[in-house]
């Protein structure tokens, strides 16, 4: 029989076991919507600020769940023509939406990763972004703030000059630059072509500090490379503005966020 001691420390040890699996349990987020076949499985996560707005909620999780079906029949496909390719196990794939920032309690930037892997030599991920207006409750561009977003026109031009600096910046503290110059410099002044934007947050409150441009491995760069975020700081595009825009940019890029990990 255990004495009074022994068992408060054997108690003690399983509380302690028990937290713990608690502990793991609750980093790992069950996901919002998910598939499982013997060809896929995939998951699709919005993050807590998104799940509070019920109209955003619903837009991101109709958009994910319509790429899960469509992997799934992908996934499907390719099972019944070479099964082979799935000796290891299914196809994995994550689709997740974060919260970027909330400016001026209206504009949500949402960031969107995608994660796959389906036995190549290594997994893929890209990210794209969205950007709701709550007041219309819907996905807009960021052409309301700013006075024109013309192909090669003075603002696009503008912004590729900020992200192309952004860029050769973050290369240098990678210790890289210089190895693909032609990655950035294939960057087009156009809306389309520049690359996912969102609205980096501020030091001031309900503001944005200026635009974020996320790039996927292999966007500008080899895959070990990884993930770049260029950022551009609304003053370098103070010219351009809108009265919107005028509204809702201003303070600075928090530290934090540009310590954010890529």
């Amino acid at each position: 029989m255990l004495s009074g001691t022994l068992l408060a420390r054997y108690s003690a040890v399983l509380l302690l076991g028990f937290l713990s699996t608690l502990s793991a349990l609750a980093a790992d987020p069950k996901p919002d919507f998910s598939i499982k076949t013997k060809a896929l499985e995939a998951g699709v996560f919005l993050d807590e600020k998104i799940k509070s707005d019920a109209a955003l909620a619903a837009n991101c999780l109709a958009e994910g769940e319509k790429w899960a079906e469509k992997n799934r029949a992908d996934a499907e496909k390719e099972r019944k023509s070479d099964p082979a390719l799935f000796r290891n196990g299914p196809w994995t794939m994550e689709r997740t939406y974060e919260t970027r920032s909330v400016v001026d309690g209206r504009y949500v930037s949402i960031v969107r990763a995608d994660y796959e892997y389906t036995g190549g030599a290594h997994p893929n991920s890209s990210s794209d972004t969205i950007l709701w207006d709550k007041s219309a409750g819907k996905r807009i561009s960021i052409r309301p703030f700013f006075t024109e977003t013309a192909d090669n026109g003075p603002t696009m031009k503008a912004m590729r000059h900020g992200v192309i600096a952004s860029l050769e910046v973050e290369k240098k503290k990678r210790g890289v630059e210089g190895t693909d110059a032609s990655a950035i410099e294939s960057i087009e002044p156009k809306l389309l072509k520049i690359g996912p934007v969102s609205l980096a947050p501020s030091t001031e409150e309900g503001k944005s500090s200026g635009l974020t441009f996320h790039y996927s491995p292999y966007a500008v760069g080899s895959y070990a490379e990884g993930e770049y975020i260029a950022f551009v700081p609304w003053e370098r595009l103070k010219p351009y503005l809108t009265p919107e825009g005028a509204r809702i940019f201003g303070g600075a890029r928090p530290k934090d966020d540009e310590d954010r990990p890529q």
